[in-house]
């Protein structure tokens, strides 16, 4: 795995690229996790949390919900924000699902760098993705360095 410091700019924008590369690691979504996102966000319609429901009255019948390189030594990683966050597929609970991306821009800020990337995160076995949006990540130096 190349490792490439948080505020080398120009060798950050050496892995932008066109294509998605390889996807991530696979992860199972439980009904847990749908149900605690609809507790953490207050979005407890039955759709999400109602699995007998959904069953019956659901056109999913069920509920829904590597790069190749690390960024190293930032001292702070900050979610800068998200673009174009587009549901386009459910994902039904007991679904496993992985993520792909691909770098689009780096840009020096500060004594750092905002790396801004292309997300697709697909239900394993399906060509079309579920999600996709644009990550924009704020890599900087710690307090001290």
């Amino acid at each position: 795995m190349v490792e490439i410091r948080f505020d080398d700019v120009e060798a950050l924008r050496t892995r932008i690229r066109d294509e998605f590369g390889a996807f991530g690691e696979t992860i199972e979504v439980t009904q847990e996790m749908i149900d605690g996102f609809a507790e953490l966000t207050g979005d407890d319609q039955w759709i999400h949390v109602d699995p007998e429901r959904c069953r019956e009255e659901s056109p999913f019948g069920t509920t829904s919900i590597d790069e190749g390189f690390r960024v190293v030594a930032a001292g702070n990683v900050i979610n800068y924000g998200c673009d174009g966050f587009r549901f386009l597929a459910p994902v039904p609970a007991g679904s496993r699902i992985h993520a792909r991306q691909k770098l689009t821009a780096v840009e020096p800020a500060g004594r750092g760098s905002r790396v801004t990337s292309d997300i697709a995160v697909h239900v394993v076995g399906r060509e079309r993705p579920a999600l996709v949006y644009t990550a924009v990540t704020l890599f900087q130096p710690s307090a001290s360095g």
